[in-house]
């Protein structure tokens, strides 16, 4: 059985990566000031945060239509015999049911939906396991256990700088916005039941940072080695300043660095961070 692995833009899986573990990426897109641009296609995510900067209006996010799911299944029918399509948390967006709904419309080939219940590069860990054993293999249905199993170990931290931005986009509710802006907090969100809510509300944005290092060293002190990422929005020399501090910290942690793209830093605004990992 050949098993075809395809995500969404969210992942923000590197050209390299795709290329060379084969995966198949399907974009949703972003529309600034009544122009829509396919992430990861279109517009990067440096060239996203300047256009922002000087948009009037609010951007908003749009899923894939069904059809780009169908016209890429069937494609992939002609040479794979099933396909696990792996996308951001059914809880933010109608991605995954989009690839649900057009995996039923589809003849000759068996499709496999995956909640990822999370998005960006963490996410991403979930496309790499799966292209790494569907190139060694592996059926879907071996594949999707050890996804299962991961899920277990995923954990994934954020910091904004500016909560209005979830609450516009209705990522994150009114009172929940409202506290953190009440407060001056730069609270730690993460993913509860596939949507975002508050972990804890901390004063600074270098005490916030602090506080999901410590979540961290604790999975780091339970697992023999695990993948970590730190992923900023536009603000790279921070991240990667932020980074080298923990790879010299947590030696058994393999590190690297990712980004909010225009969907995800839509909703999360410029100058957020993130810390995401998994045990190996």
């Amino acid at each position: 059985m050949r098993t075809a692995i395809v995500t969404d833009s969210t992942a923000y899986n590197t050209a390299e990566e795709r290329a060379r573990l084969n995966i198949h990426m399907i974009p949703l897109s972003v529309n600034i000031s009544g122009q829509l641009f396919a992430e990861e296609v279109d517009i990067t995510a440096s060239e996203f945060y300047d256009k922002v900067r000087g948009a009037k209006e609010f951007p908003k996010t749009t899923q894939p239509p069904i059809g780009e799911f169908v016209a890429l299944f069937d494609e992939l029918a002609k040479d794979y015999d099933e396909v696990i399509s792996i996308h951001l948390s059914s809880g933010i967006s109608g991605t995954y049911q989009g690839a649900v709904q057009a995996g039923k419309m589809v003849e000759g080939i068996d499709v496999y939906a995956f909640d990822s219940e999370i998005s960006c590069a963490v996410q991403g860990f979930y496309v790499l396991r799966a292209a790494e054993m569907a190139k060694e293999g592996y059926s879907a249905k071996e594949i999707l256990a050890a996804l299962a199993d991961m899920q277990q170990y995923i954990r994934a931290y954020f910091i904004v700088d500016d909560l209005a931005h979830l609450q516009r986009g209705g990522r994150l509710s009114s009172a929940a916005a409202l506290i953190g802006g009440l407060l001056q907090v730069k609270p730690v969100l993460h993913f509860v039941d596939k949507v975002i809510v508050p972990f804890e509300k901390i004063r600074t944005r270098k005490k916030a940072l602090k506080r999901a290092e410590e979540l961290l060293a604790e999975d780091a002190k339970k697992y023999d080695a695990m993948d970590a990422v730190v992923i900023h929005g536009n603000c790279p020399a921070e991240a990667q300043e932020w980074l080298e501090q923990l790879a010299e910290t947590y030696p058994n942690v393999n590190f690297k660095l990712s980004y909010f793209g225009p969907v995800i830093g839509t909703h999360l605004g410029e100058g957020s961070m993130g810390l995401g990992w998994a045990k190996k």
